[in-house]
C-alpha cells in the first residue's frame, strides 16, 4: 500500500470515529469523497441516471445506519463497495430485473480500445477490426455469470486489487483469482477465432 492511500484510509478511519463518537456532520465528508465513485460503480447495474443517484443515495444512508457497527477491519473504501454492490443488486432483484442488461459503459471500451496493443492503428481494416475486438469484449463480459462479472470489473475497470474484491465480495481471495481466471479465459475463447 502506498503512502497516499494509506494516508486517505487514516483519514477516512478519523472521520469515522467523529461520527460514531457524535458527529453525524462528519459523514458529510465520506459522501463528498465517495459519491462520484460510488454513483459510477452503481452505473454498471443501474442504467438509468436517476434510478443509479437513489441508489447511491440508498448506499450511503445504509452504510451511515450500519457505521456503528463498522470496526475498521478493512477500508471504509472496501467496506462502501460492498454495501453498494449489495444495494444494486437488491434493487435490480426487486424489479426483477435480470443482470444480462449490463454493459461496459464507454469508457472501460476506451480503455481498451487504448490498450497498447491496440495501438498506431491507421487503416480502416484496422479500426473495423479494433471495433470488432471491442465488441467482442463487450458482449463477452456481459454473457459472464453475475460474480465472474463483478470480479473481472473490480479488477480490470475499478483497478481493485485482489485483497479488495475479496473484501467487497465477502469472499475468499482464491475464490476472487479463480472468477478472475474463468472471466479471462471465457473472455479470450470469444477472442482467438477473431485474432486468428
Amino acid at each position: 500500500m502506498n503512502e497516499a492511500t494509506r494516508h486517505s484510509e487514516d483519514l477516512d478511519q478519523d472521520v469515522v470515529r467523529r461520527v460514531q463518537l457524535g458527529d453525524k456532520s462528519a459523514f458529510d465528508l465520506l459522501v463528498i469523497k465517495y459519491q462520484h465513485k460510488i454513483v459510477h460503480l452503481v452505473n454498471r447495474y443501474v442504467k438509468d441516471p436517476s434510478e443509479a443517484q437513489d441508489v447511491a443515495q440508498d448506499t450511503f444512508i445504509k452504510a451511515y445506519k450500519a457505521l456503528g457497527d463498522f470496526r475498521g477491519e478493512s477500508a471504509f473504501y472496501t467496506w462502501l463497495y460492498r454495501i453498494a454492490i449489495n444495494t444494486a443488486k437488491n434493487y435490480l432483484l426487486s424489479r426483477s430485473r435480470r443482470h444480462t442488461d449490463y454493459e461496459v459503459e464507454m469508457q472501460d471500451a476506451e480503455q481498451i480500445e487504448n490498450a497498447p496493443q491496440l495501438k498506431d492503428i491507421e487503416t480502416p481494416e484496422d479500426q473495423l477490426m479494433n471495433d470488432q475486438i471491442i465488441h467482442v469484449i463487450r458482449q463477452a463480459i456481459e454473457k459472464l455469470p453475475e460474480e465472474m462479472r463483478i470480479a473481472i470489473t473490480l479488477r480490470e475497470f475499478e483497478g481493485m486489487s485482489y485483497e479488495e474484491i475479496a473484501e467487497a465480495m465477502d469472499c475468499p481471495i482464491g475464490t476472487v483469482r479463480s472468477r478472475i481466471f474463468r472471466a479471462r479465459e471465457a473472455i479470450d475463447e470469444k477472442l482467438n477465432p477473431l485474432l486468428g
